[in-house]
Formats: C-alpha cells, structure tokens, sequence
C-alpha cells in the first residue's frame, strides 16, 4: 500500500481501552507515549491487541507547543 503521510512512527500497543463508539490506544514509540482515539468498529476490524507491533501514521494540520513559560 503506497500513502503519502510522511509522519509514520512504529511502535508497540500499550493498552486498549474500548469505549462503545470510541477506542483509545496507547502505543509505545521509541522512549515516547502516543495516544490514539479511533473508532470501535476499526479497532475491532484491525484485530488490535496488547503486544501488537503498529505504524502510527500521523497528519495534523496544527500543533501545539507547551513550554514553561506558555504556549508558544
């Protein structure tokens, strides 16, 4: 499969916590925590499991920076 997003991160699932419409999924990349929210139903059609080795596949069109200071 050919995609055009550059940001693609492997990492490991950490946990899954399903929700009825929502499931949130912690993944370990590198020495960095991601999380993601998808759908239920894709979590169930991906077979998403504890272990799972995964490419988190990453587009924002902002992002948010926090120092100590404040937003920059």
């Amino acid at each position: 499969m050919k995609l055009s997003t550059r940001n693609r991160l492997p990492g490991t699932i950490t946990e899954i916590v399903k929700g009825e419409a929502a499931t949130k999924v912690s993944l370990q990349v590198g020495d960095n925590h991601m999380v993601a929210l998808i759908t239920t139903e894709s979590a169930d059609e991906l077979g998403l499991e504890v272990g799972s080795q995964v490419t988190a596949l990453v587009k924002a069109t902002d992002v948010m920076v926090l120092t100590d200071e404040g937003l920059a």
